[in-house]
C-alpha cells in the first residue's frame, strides 16, 4: 500500500507572494454561485459542440493549498489503464451521482475517492464556470481551499500520481500557449501549460484559465 502523504505544511492563511486565499475567495463570491457564461472545448473550436445531446452533469475540485511561496494548485495523473483520459492531468472529479446534493458534494466524494481527501480539511471559496466536454459532460468546478496540512493519498484505480503547481503558473503571462492538432480534416485547437515533466492541457487547462481570467478581472493591476 502507497504510504500516506501529508501536505507540507504553509501557514494556511496568507500568500507569502501572489493572492492570498482571502482574494481568490472574495473574487468568487462576488461572482455568485452561478454564472451566465459556459465554457467548453468548442472555447477555441467555434461549432465543435454543436449538435451535442444533453450533456451529462459532473463535478470537479479545483484544490488551492497555501504554501510559504504562494498558492499552489492540486494536481492528479489518471492511470494509463482507465477507459478515458488515460495517463491525462486532470482534477479529482467525476460524474454527480443521484444521492449526491449538489455539485459540491460530487467533487468532495470524488476528492475523497481518488486522493483520499478529508472533506472536512476543504472549505468551499466559490465555483467556475460550467465546462462543456466533447465528451458529453456538463463539468461544475468547485474551487476548494484545503489545509495545508491535510493527508492526500493515490487510489491506484485511478491515480498515478498527485502533484502541485504553483498558482503563478497558470496567471502569469506566457505561461499558457495555444496547441492544435489535426482531427476530422481539420486542425482542433486547444490551451496547454507545460509544467516540468507534466503536460496540462484540454479541459483541465481550459478550467485554469477560467480561474485566471477570473482573478485577472479582479486585479485592477492586471
Amino acid at each position: 500500500m502507497e504510504p500516506r502523504r501529508v501536505l507540507s505544511a504553509g501557514n494556511g492563511l496568507t500568500a507569502a507572494n501572489g493572492i492570498s486565499p482571502q482574494a481568490v475567495a472574495a473574487c468568487l463570491r462576488a461572482r455568485g454561485q452561478l454564472s451566465a457564461r459556459r465554457r467548453g472545448d468548442d472555447d477555441l473550436n467555434p461549432g465543435l459542440l454543436d449538435g451535442l445531446a444533453a450533456a451529462r452533469d459532473a463535478a470537479v475540485l479545483v484544490p488551492l493549498i497555501c504554501r510559504p511561496v504562494g498558492l499552489h494548485v492540486l494536481l492528479t495523473r489518471r492511470t494509463g489503464h482507465l477507459t478515458a483520459h488515460a495517463g491525462q492531468i486532470a482534477f479529482p472529479g467525476g460524474r454527480v451521482d443521484p444521492d449526491d446534493r449538489d455539485c459540491v458534494t460530487t467533487a468532495l466524494r470524488e476528492a475523497r475517492e481518488e486522493v483520499a481527501l478529508d472533506p472536512a480539511a476543504v472549505e468551499v471559496a466559490g465555483f467556475l464556470d460550467p465546462y462543456i466536454t466533447r465528451s458529453g459532460y456538463r463539468v461544475r468546478p468547485v474551487v476548494g481551499l484545503v489545509r495545508p496540512d491535510a493527508h492526500v493519498r493515490a487510489n491506484p484505480d485511478e491515480v498515478a500520481e498527485i502533484f502541485e503547481v504553483p498558482l503563478a503558473v497558470f496567471t502569469e503571462p506566457g505561461t499558457r500557449r495555444t496547441m492544435a492538432h489535426p482531427e476530422a480534416g481539420a486542425q482542433r485547437r486547444y490551451h496547454e501549460f507545460p509544467y516540468g515533466p507534466h503536460r496540462i492541457w484540454g479541459a483541465t487547462a481550459g478550467m485554469l484559465v477560467n480561474l485566471a481570467e477570473i482573478l485577472a478581472a479582479a486585479d485592477p493591476g492586471a
